[in-house]
C-alpha cells in the first residue's frame, strides 16, 4: 500500500483514464438491464413468496424502488463525473481519502466472494449434465475462460455480457408472455385464473405488512450488480451520454421483469406451493405444459451465474485498478496492456482462486464467514452512494451545472428517503435471527476497512 496522498482534484476535474473505450452504447444498455437478473432472482425469490405470499409483489416492489433510486443517484453522478472508479471516486471527492478507501475495498472484496460463489454454483449444474468433470474442474475452466476474457480487450467482455444478458431478458419476455396468456386462459388446456390464487390461502398478505417486510429482507440484495454499468461507462466512447441512456433505459425494465414476473407467479400458482430453494419459474412452466421446464431453467440459471462471474470479474479489477490510480492499493496494478489492466484483473481472479478453494474444501465454516461478511456490505455501499450524491449534487450545480445531463428525482428528499429506508433494513436484519450474523459480520469487516483507513489518514497528517 502507498501512504503518499495523491493530489486532492476539483470535485468535477475530468477524470482521465488509460483504459480503452471499446465498450459501444448497446453494450452498457444491456448490461444495465441484465445485470440485476440473475440467479436471485430466477431461484432465490421462491424463498421471498415462502414468507410473504402473494404480498411478495410489494416486497419487490419496495425493494426494486429502493434499488431504482440508488442506480438513478448513481447515473447522475456518473453521467457528471466518469471514473472507473465510479461510486469510489465520487466518495472519495465528496467525503474524502477514508469513504473512497473504504467503500472500493469492501465492493472489491464483495465481487471476488460473490465471483467464487457463481462459478460454483454453475460447476454443480454442469456437473449434473457432465458428471465425469468434477465440479472442481468446471470451476477451474469457467475461472480460465472467463479470465482470459476480461485480460483481452475490453470489448470481448462487453460482447460476452450483451448476449449473455440478451438471453436473461429473452427468458423473462417469453415468461412474461406465457405467464400472461396463461392467466388469461389463451393457452392450450388453460382456462382464466381469476384472482383465486391472489385472496385465498389467507388472503393477499397472508402474514400481515411483516411477511411483506420479511419478503424485503429475502429479495433486496438480489438488486445487487446494478453498481457494474456505472463502472463500464468510462470505458465508452462517451461515458457521460452513454451512461445516462443506460440508466434512463434500465430502471423500468427493472421493476417491470421483477414485479411483473412475481405478480404472474403468485396469480397462477397458490403461494403456499412454493418452496425455497426450488424455482417457481420451473413451477409455473411445469403448470403450463411447457416440456422440460427444469433444464430449461436450469440453462438460464446457468448463464445467469456464468454472466454474473464475468461480470463481477470485470468490475473488481477495475475497482482495484481505480483504487491504485489514487494511491489505495499496491501501485504495480496500474500496468496497463492494450487498454486492459491485466494485472488488477489477475490480482481479483486469484482471490477468487481461493476463495473458491475455501468453498470447495470449507464450504460450511471458512466460506461461510466470508459469505457472511459481505452479505450486508451491499447497503453500506448504496448508503455511501447516497450520501456522496447529497454531497456532490450541491457542488455540481454551483459550479457545473451543464453537467447535469441525468438528475436524481425529486432531490433531496427521495435521496433521504432511500437512506431511511436502508438504514430501517439494517434494523430490521438485526430483529431477524437468519439475517443477524450477516449484519454483525458485514459491520465488523466494515468497522476493520474504516479502521485501516482512519490509521492511513492519521499518518499521512503527520507527515
Amino acid at each position: 500500500m502507498h501512504d503518499a496522498p495523491p493530489a486532492a482534484p476539483s470535485p468535477l476535474a475530468p477524470e482521465p483514464e488509460p483504459l480503452s473505450h471499446g465498450l459501444k452504447q448497446r453494450h452498457l444498455t444491456m448490461l444495465g438491464l441484465g445485470g440485476v437478473i440473475g440467479a436471485g432472482l430466477f431461484v432465490g425469490s421462491g424463498a421471498g413468496i415462502a414468507v410473504a405470499g402473494p404480498g411478495i409483489v410489494l416486497s419487490y416492489l419496495i425493494a426494486g424502488t429502493l434499488a431504482m433510486l440508488v442506480m438513478r443517484m448513481l447515473g447522475e453522478m456518473s453521467a457528471a463525473m466518469p471514473a472507473s472508479g465510479a461510486f469510489s471516486v465520487h466518495a472519495e471527492r465528496a467525503l474524502g481519502r477514508w469513504a473512497g478507501f473504504s467503500v472500493g475495498w469492501l465492493y472489491w472484496f464483495l465481487l471476488v466472494v460473490v465471483l467464487a460463489v457463481e462459478a460454483t454454483g454453475a460447476a454443480q449444474i454442469a456437473h449434473g449434465w457432465v458428471p465425469g468433470v468434477p465440479q472442481w474442474g468446471w470451476v477451474l475452466i469457467f475461472m480460465i475462460v472467463f479470465t482470459a476474457s476480461n485480460l483481452a480487450a475490453v470489448k470481448n467482455f462487453g460482447e460476452f455480457e450483451f448476449w449473455f444478458a440478451a438471453l436473461k431478458v429473452g427468458a423473462i419476455v417469453l415468461f412474461l408472455v406465457l405467464g400472461t396468456l396463461a392467466i388469461l386462459g389463451w393457452l392450450p388446456d388453460t382456462d382464466p385464473v381469476g384472482a383465486a390464487n391472489l385472496t385465498g390461502q389467507g388472503g393477499f398478505l397472508p402474514h400481515g405488512w411483516g411477511g411483506v417486510v420479511s419478503g424485503v429482507l429475502a429479495v433486496v440484495f438480489a438488486f445487487g450488480g446494478l453498481e457494474v454499468v456505472t463502472i463500464a461507462a468510462a470505458e465508452s466512447d462517451d461515458p457521460a451520454r452513454n451512461v445516462a441512456r443506460a440508466v434512463r433505459s434500465a430502471v423500468w425494465r427493472i421493476l417491470l421483469f421483477y414485479v411483473g414476473s412475481m405478480l404472474v407467479i403468485v396469480t397462477l400458482l397458490p403461494w403456499t406451493s412454493m418452496r425455497p430453494g426450488r424455482s417457481p419459474y420451473v413451477a409455473v412452466l411445469d403448470s403450463i405444459g411447457v416440456p422440460a421446464a427444469g433444464q430449461i431453467m436450469n440453462i438460464v440459471v446457468f448463464v445467469a451465474l456464468l454472466s454474473a462471474l464475468n461480470a463481477n470479474l470485470y468490475g473488481s479489477s477495475r475497482m482495484i485498478f481505480s483504487l491504485a490510480e489514487r494511491g489505495e492499493a499496491p501501485q504495480g496494478l496500474l500496468r496497463v496492456s492494450g487498454g486492459v489492466p491485466r494485472r488488477a484483473v489477475l490480482a481479483s481472479v486469484a482471490f477468487g482462486f481461493v476463495s473458491v478453494l475455501l468453498n470447495l474444501k470449507w464450504p460450511d465454516s471458512v466460506f461461510l464467514y466470508m459469505l457472511n461478511a459481505v452479505g450486508a456490505v451491499l447497503l453500506f455501499v448504496w448508503g455511501l452512494i447516497a450520501v456522496s450524491q447529497l454531497r456532490l449534487r450541491r457542488r455540481i450545480e454551483r459550479e457545473a451545472p451543464q453537467k447535469l445531463t441525468l438528475r436524481m428525482w425529486g432531490f433531496p428528499w427521495l435521496t433521504w428517503t432511500a437512506l431511511a429506508a436502508m438504514a430501517a433494513v439494517l434494523v430490521l436484519m438485526l430483529t431477524d435471527d437468519g439475517a443477524r450474523p450477516q449484519v454483525l459480520w458485514s459491520g465488523a469487516a466494515t468497522g476493520a476497512v474504516l479502521l485501516v483507513a482512519w490509521v492511513r489518514d492519521a499518518r499521512t497528517k503527520r507527515r
